[in-house]
């Protein structure tokens, strides 16, 4: 089951979140606060699945976006992982189809 989902810039600075559990506004800063910190002090060389707590950080980098899932421990990383490059794919599309419309007019 998924926990959150965050997108974070390069400088960790939350764009988006949404949590699927209650979570206090405290404990979301500083849950969010330890998630960037270890995502983005991670190498591209490394995995991107992390076991943080009692749960674990899926994340992927695109440009200067990190966009990090937290999920339960039986959840599939790398459907989680394929989930995390079709909500992107599906912005981009969605966005990119927005700038075309604006053009015209």
């Amino acid at each position: 089951m998924i926990k959150f989902f965050l997108m974070v810039n390069k400088q960790g600075q939350t764009r988006l979140s949404r949590y699927y559990e209650h979570v206090d506004i405290h404990k979301r800063t500083m849950l969010e606060a330890e998630v960037i910190k270890n995502c983005l002090s991670r190498s591209k060389d490394q995995c991107s699945f992390i076991e943080y707590k009692d749960f674990k950080l899926v994340y992927r980098q695109y440009a200067a976006l990190f966009v990090v899932v937290g999920i339960n421990e039986t959840e599939n990383e790398m459907a989680v992982y394929e989930l995390i490059h079709n909500f992107v794919e599906v912005l981009d599309k969605y966005f990119s189809r927005l700038v075309y419309i604006n053009v015209d007019f």
